[in-house]
């Protein structure tokens, strides 16, 4: 579904995020960028407890 993530430059990233900043300012972009760190940081969580969960259930 999102294979096309896959085949974007670094630069193209870098571009994108000039466009963004032009257009809404740096507020949101900070803003954006902190929301996607802590949901990055919760899903790990989720992970590591998941995982900890399967590596625990007995055999």
């Amino acid at each position: 579904m999102l294979n096309f993530i896959k085949n974007i430059s670094p630069v193209e990233i870098g571009v994108i995020a000039l466009i963004l900043f032009i257009i809404f300012g740096r507020g949101i972009i900070i803003g954006i960028a902190k929301t996607g760190g802590e949901t990055l940081k919760q899903i790990k969580g989720i992970k590591k407890s998941v995982t900890q969960a399967i590596e625990d259930e007995p055999k």
